[in-house]
């Protein structure tokens, strides 16, 4: 049975938020998006909900995280190859997001970090799983 994973991000200007996650290549699910919300697909099973903060407290009874201050969740996505992981950072970057940390080179898995325009933390990551160590 395939599960779905909804992440529930609050965010400062949902036009701002997703022009930017545009740019990286994401797309919108229209049934799901709205002046309070947009539904970005990740994959067939995987979505980000990015809620205005005013809605997104509607959710919760306990205070939203300064995402640029504090973490409370780091995203992961994975990319097809180190080139692709490279890329993505980057153009985040490039585009309004800040750098988060070094990039990390275990030889099998290379991955990048950056943070978009609210602060919240996503790493980009590639695993050769023929090269993964043994024991």
């Amino acid at each position: 049975m395939a599960k779905q994973i909804f992440v529930n991000l609050p965010v400062k200007d949902l036009t701002k938020t997703k022009e930017f996650f545009g740019k990286l290549g994401f797309e919108f699910n229209a049934q799901f998006t709205n002046d309070d919300a947009a539904c970005m697909v990740v994959s067939d099973t995987i979505f980000v909900m990015l809620l205005v903060e005013k809605f997104f407290k509607t959710f919760t009874k306990k205070e939203i995280v300064n995402a640029s201050k504090n973490t409370e969740v780091i995203i992961a996505i994975s990319a097809e190859s180190k080139s692709k992981v490279d890329e993505m950072a980057d153009k985040a970057i490039a585009i309004g997001g800040s750098k988060s940390n070094d990039p990390q080179d275990y030889g099998w898995m290379y991955s990048r970090s950056f943070q978009d325009p609210d602060g919240h933390l996503w790493e980009v990551l590639y695993t050769d799983d023929s090269a993964i160590p043994q024991g």
